[in-house]
C-alpha cells in the first residue's frame, strides 16, 4: 500500500490545466485513510454542488427481457434463466402516465431503459414519439437504449432527448470477464455518437463484480479520462439475481463502495454522481456517508428496471433526516462556482 502519510494532497489532485488520471493515481486516492478521503471529497463537492441538494431521477424500463447480450450481471439476458418476463416496448400512453406520476412525487428527470442490444431502424419512430411526449410534460429526459447505429443519436436529440446512458461497466482489463458479446471499444463508439449528436452523458459503472481495487480505479479513470466528462455518473452496486453469473460474486464491504464514490467524485467535480442500483441493500447510514462523500443523485422509485429499489416514502424520510432537499432550478448552484 502507498505511504500516504508522505502523500500531498496536491499531488493526487489534478490541477485545472490537467485532464489525464492515470490508473496508478487514482488507485492511490482509494488508499487514502478513509475519513481523509472522505473529507476531501465533501470539500470537492463543495466547491461545485449545493450539499444540501439531491437530484432525484426516475427510472423505468419501456421494453423487458429478452435481451441477446451475455453481460453477466443482468437479470434481462435472454441466456439466463432469472424469472423476468419478456416485454416488448410499451404503448406511449401507458410511459406518460408514469412520467406524470414520477414529477408529481418530485423526480426532475425521467429515464427510460430497453433491453435492446440496440434499437433497430424500425423502432426509433416509436421511441422519439415517447421522447417527445415525456419531454412535453417538462421533465429533463434520459434514454438508455444500448448501441446506437449511425445517425439515432441526431434522432434521439432531436426528439428532445436530453441526457444518453451508456456505461462503461467496469475497468476495460476486466470487461471480458463481464461481457463477451460486445467489446470495450463498442461502448465507445456509442459515446462518442452520442457527444457528436450534442446529448449530454450519462455514464457510470457496477462495482462489486470480482474485481479488484486496481480494476475499480481503472472504471474511475477511464470515466475521469472521457472527454468531456460526463455529465451524470451512476454509481451502481451490483445486485446479485440467481440465474445469472455473478450470482455468486463476493460480497463487496460497504466502506469500497463510500471510497469509489468519494473517488468519483474528486476525479469528476463537476458531474453529478448517483447512488444507482443496489441501494435497496444500503443501511441509511451508509447512503448518508456516500452523501457527504460527494453523492448528489439518485433513483427516486421502487424500481430500477427489474430490480428492487428503496420506496419513495422511505427516501423522503431519509432526507428529512439528513436535511436534504430536492434539486430545483431555485437551489442549484452554477457548475461554475
Amino acid at each position: 500500500m502507498t505511504n500516504i502519510q508522505s502523500v500531498q494532497l496536491n499531488s493526487i489532485t489534478p490541477h485545472p490545466s490537467i485532464e489525464y488520471w492515470s490508473v496508478c493515481k487514482v488507485e492511490a486516492l482509494f488508499e487514502m485513510p478513509f475519513l481523509e478521503l472522505i473529507y476531501r471529497a465533501a470539500q470537492v463537492h463543495r466547491e461545485h454542488f449545493n450539499p444540501q441538494v439531491i437530484q432525484l431521477s426516475t427510472l423505468m424500463s419501456i421494453k423487458t427481457g429478452g435481451c441477446p447480450e451475455d453481460c453477466g450481471y443482468c437479470p434481462q439476458s435472454a441466456r439466463y434463466q432469472t424469472g423476468v418476463q419478456n416485454q416488448q416496448l410499451l404503448e406511449i400512453e401507458e410511459i406518460v402516465e408514469k412520467a406524470k406520476i414520477a414529477k408529481s412525487r418530485g423526480a426532475a428527470r425521467f429515464c427510460m431503459g430497453a433491453a435492446w442490444r440496440g434499437p433497430k431502424p424500425k423502432d426509433m419512430e416509436k421511441v422519439t414519439a415517447i421522447i417527445k411526449a415525456v419531454k412535453a410534460l417538462g421533465l429533463e429526459t434520459c434514454g438508455t437504449f444500448g448501441l446506437l447505429q449511425e445517425g439515432m443519436a441526431e434522432a434521439l436529440k432531436e426528439a428532445g432527448l436530453d441526457y444518453y446512458n451508456h456505461n462503461l461497466d467496469t475497468a476495460p482489463e476486466h470487461y471480458q470477464q463481464v461481457i463477451g458479446t460486445r467489446r470495450f471499444d463498442d461502448r465507445l463508439s456509442t459515446l462518442g455518437k452520442v457527444r457528436k449528436a450534442g446529448l449530454k452523458v450519462c455514464c457510470g459503472g457496477i462495482v462489486g463484480m470480482n474485481e479488484t481495487r486496481k480494476e475499480r480505479a481503472g472504471l474511475i479513470a477511464s470515466l475521469a479520462n472521457l472527454d468531456p466528462q460526463p455529465e451524470s455518473v451512476p454509481i451502481n452496486q451490483l445486485v446479485k439475481v440467481e440465474g445469472t453469473p455473478l450470482e455468486n460474486a463476493v460480497e463487496l464491504d460497504w466502506t469500497e463502495f463510500v471510497r469509489t464514490i468519494a473517488v468519483a467524485r474528486i476525479t469528476m467535480p463537476k458531474s453529478y454522481v448517483r447512488l444507482s442500483a443496489g441501494r435497496q441493500g444500503m443501511a441509511e447510514e451508509m447512503q448518508a456517508m456516500c452523501f457527504m462523500a460527494g453523492a448528489n443523485s439518485i433513483f427516486y422509485g421502487d424500481k430500477l428496471l427489474v430490480t428492487d429499489n428503496p420506496e419513495e416514502d422511505g427516501d423522503q424520510r431519509l432526507m428529512a433526516k439528513l436535511d436534504l432537499e430536492p434539486e430545483t432550478e431555485d437551489n442549484r448552484w452554477a457548475l461554475e462556482k
